[in-house]
């Protein structure tokens, strides 16, 4: 090789060199630049979807604050920790919330949070994300349907777990006609969310430690 088609190829290569740390400097920079707005308005979305589920006069702390992890479990859906919501009024426990998934959404998982009382009843169901079609299976969101609302108040008894399905298949929960997959798989996943909430009563409605919640 001759001494110019050197120089030429390591020309070629510092620029691209130059080329390669420029790039990761500018996404370096974008990413500490955007960090910490991606952070709040992640917060600001949660927070909101928290103050739908949980009526404010129940609580007087800040939801986000007295947040916990919950470990990985079948009942949730959840293959991963995913965080808790105490809601305390005078220190007393009223409300917790928690994520659960529907493994079998028509297109896939559909992520839930649903918050319930102290007594075992459904205070309030939201859709966090998913992939259902449009036109049949988004219904389930609260902006676009009330559907979600038949939770509200309900309370799964053992004895009556034959009501947790769509009229469909012999349950109390309406569904769209022609879609009912999606309603199916939420309409489970919210009836398993509240068998976990019984098996966990005592570790879901504990007083934080030190009056101040921490992640368990």
């Amino acid at each position: 090789m001759s001494l110019s088609v050197t120089r030429a190829t390591l020309r070629g290569a510092l620029v691209l060199l130059g080329f390669a740390v420029a790039g990761t400097l500018l996404l370096a920079s974008t990413f500490q630049l955007t960090r910490e707005p991606i952070a709040r308005a992640e917060e600001a979305a949660k927070l909101k979807l928290l103050n739908q589920v949980i009526p404010p006069e129940l609580h007087d702390n800040d939801l986000l604050a007295d947040q916990f992890l919950l470990p990985p479990n079948a009942l949730l859906g959840t293959d991963e920790p995913r965080p808790a919501y105490r809601a305390l009024q005078g220190g007393q426990v009223t409300a917790v919330a928690f994520e659960a998934i529907a493994p079998d959404g028509y297109n896939g998982k559909i992520k839930l949070l649903l918050a319930v009382s102290p007594e075992g009843r459904v205070l309030g169901v939201r859709v966090v994300a998913h992939a259902e079609t449009p036109g049949l299976g988004d219904y389930i969101e609260i902006a676009k349907s009330d559907w979600i609302r038949q939770f509200d108040g309900r309370q799964f008894l053992p004895a009556a777990a034959a009501q947790w399905r769509v009229r469909k298949d012999g349950g109390v929960f309406d569904a769209m006609a022609g879609a009912t997959v999606t309603p199916r798989a939420v309409v489970k996943a919210v009836r398993k969310a509240l068998e976990y909430f019984e098996a966990q009563r005592a570790l879901l409605l504990a007083p934080p430690a030190n009056g101040k919640d921490t992640a368990r």
